[in-house]
């Protein structure tokens, strides 16, 4: 069950950035910071459900890879964020590290 809480803690990671950029827009800023606020209380919940068994410093980095993952690809579908093979196989990098500390635990 921690891994799945850890999963849905990195889903919902993704969210808080989501809300800071839409907090960029005059018309939407209170909404914006409201979004990340809530994602950043969800996520951090789960993650703290994730670390009862599983260990820190792996749960952190697998939390961290899952939303800097997400992000980075909804920058890129959503807001037009640059692309280059360099920056995907950055990320690829990542994932493959978040594989490793899951099966390495």
């Amino acid at each position: 069950m921690s891994w799945l809480y850890l999963l849905l803690a990195g889903m919902t990671e993704i969210g808080w950035p989501i809300g800071l950029k839409m907090a960029q827009s005059g018309e939407s800023k209170v909404t914006g910071i409201a979004v990340a606020i809530f994602f950043m209380t969800i996520s951090g919940m789960l993650l703290w459900l994730a670390q009862k068994e599983i260990p820190m410093g792996t749960a952190y980095a697998v939390w961290t890879g899952i939303g800097a993952s997400g992000t980075f690809l909804i920058g890129i579908w959503l807001y037009g964020d640059p692309t280059s093979l360099t920056r995907y196989l950055g990320v690829l990098f990542i994932i493959l590290g978040v594989v490793v500390l899951k099966f390495a635990h």
